[in-house]
């Protein structure tokens, strides 16, 4: 919990430090520092969240909604998620907006929890309410000695959930669908005859091709893309049940920034005749994770999104399956905090921040207490959870939460 200084009377005293109740005066007084407002991400809160909050906060949650074990209080620490501590204090913890809201007027964004914080559970009327307060008021006396220490504190925020888990998902997966990758601009030559690349080298690129999909030349003009993602090896993932390809995950290889755009110009020949010379445009490779070479191709680098990922249940009914395990199907079963990919998106309704139910896959068995010996097929039980991070027209990542077993391509999931 963040605290203040309040200077002694004289110097034999030890300074006193006084709690700041709740996130509202720690936000209301820092903002004041117009350097620090700057510094904080504008996570945007969706009107659903913010309606089940304050429904939530007018009449706390029952008493049996809590988790068996919750705590009368907990501090907030660093390495802690709001998925975390929902778990803590709840037995859904998908519901943090619901958590949210027993503390909605001290904690007016749930993205603005910070380490040190002390959580206090209050029960009252069958009811329950979350608090930065102490219940029962009154203000803890520390004695310390005095010193100063600062720390960016967008940085120390707690997150939502594991960042580090999808930080790789973010910035360096691609899925894109077959039109997108027939279209891709393609690295067509190296200087001096090259056969790899790496940071710091130069090569040159051609976006319009006169066989196939047509693409777009590439161009320096307003509006156009500068920064490209370089991937190779674009896989296909199908629909585990129809066999259907629902896109391409590509493996990132590094970035390129366009220098020139690609021209082409009218060439009289010896013989006299106009003929087309195609002058190819001009990237810097400005990252490279792997060294790239000669038919990589490229994609706009998408636009960085806010790691807002409030859990929600979907609107509507979702069900589906896994399509992939981990990038590329790099591992045959996903435990929890590791990615896979199912195959549902923004086509279908789903958004960042819906959480999923992981269910067993069905089997069938013969029943020996029948003389007939009929075949049983044992439905599938729930499994564990898991929350969509990134979402494409027909594919989605997902990160597992909660789970018993490991998770395969081909299971199924429904809602919540």
């Amino acid at each position: 919990m963040p605290f203040q200084t309040v200077p002694p009377a004289n110097r034999s005293q030890t300074p006193r430090l006084q709690p700041l109740f709740g996130v509202s005066a720690l936000v209301a007084a820092l903002l004041a520092s117009s350097a620090w407002a700057q510094s904080v991400p504008n996570f945007p809160i969706t009107p659903g969240q913010r309606a089940t909050a304050n429904q939530v906060a007018e009449a706390g949650v029952p008493l049996s909604e809590l988790a068996p074990d919750a705590p009368d209080s907990y501090t907030v620490k660093r390495g802690d998620t709001l998925w975390a501590i929902s778990r803590i204090f709840l037995k859904s913890p998908w519901r943090w907006p619901e958590l949210w809201g027993m503390n909605l007027q001290d904690i007016r964004n749930p993205h603005l929890i910070f380490p040190n914080q002390v959580l206090y559970l209050v029960k009252a009327n069958g009811r329950a309410t979350l608090s930065t307060r102490r219940p029962g008021g009154g203000v803890e006396t520390v004695k310390v000695s005095p010193r100063i220490r600062s720390e960016g504190l967008s940085d120390s925020a707690v997150p939502p959930i594991s960042l580090q888990a999808i930080e790789a998902f973010l910035t360096e997966s691609l899925i894109v669908d077959e039109s997108a990758l027939a279209r891709a601009p393609r690295i067509v030559a190296t200087p001096e005859t090259r056969v790899l690349l790496s940071r710091g080298d130069r090569a040159y690129a051609r976006g319009a091709y006169s066989s196939g999909e047509p693409g777009e030349p590439l161009s320096l003009d307003e509006g156009k893309p500068r920064d490209f993602r370089v991937f190779r090896n674009a896989t296909p993932l199908k629909d585990p049940t129809t066999g259907q390809i629902l896109g391409y995950e590509a493996q990132y290889v590094g970035k390129a920034q366009l220098e020139r755009g690609e021209m082409s110009r009218q060439m009289a020949s010896a013989d006299g005749k106009v003929q087309t010379e195609l002058i190819p445009a001009t990237i810097d490779i400005v990252a490279a994770k792997e060294e790239m070479r000669v038919g990589d191709r490229m994609l706009p680098d998408p636009e960085r999104l806010l790691s807002n990922y409030v859990p929600s249940a979907p609107n509507g009914v979702q069900t589906g399956q896994i399509v992939s395990v981990g990038q590329g199907n790099a591992v045959t079963y996903a435990a929890q905090n590791q990615v896979v990919v199912i195959n549902r998106g923004k086509a279908d309704g789903i958004e960042r921040g819906h959480v999923l139910a992981l269910l067993r896959e069905t089997s069938t068995l013969t029943d020996r207490t029948d003389a007939a010996r009929p075949t049983l097929r044992l439905p599938g039980e729930r499994n564990g959870l898991m929350m969509v991070f990134q979402t494409f027209d027909r594919l989605s990542y997902a990160l597992v939460l909660d789970i018993r077993d490991g998770v395969k391509v081909g299971d199924r999931f429904t809602n919540p």
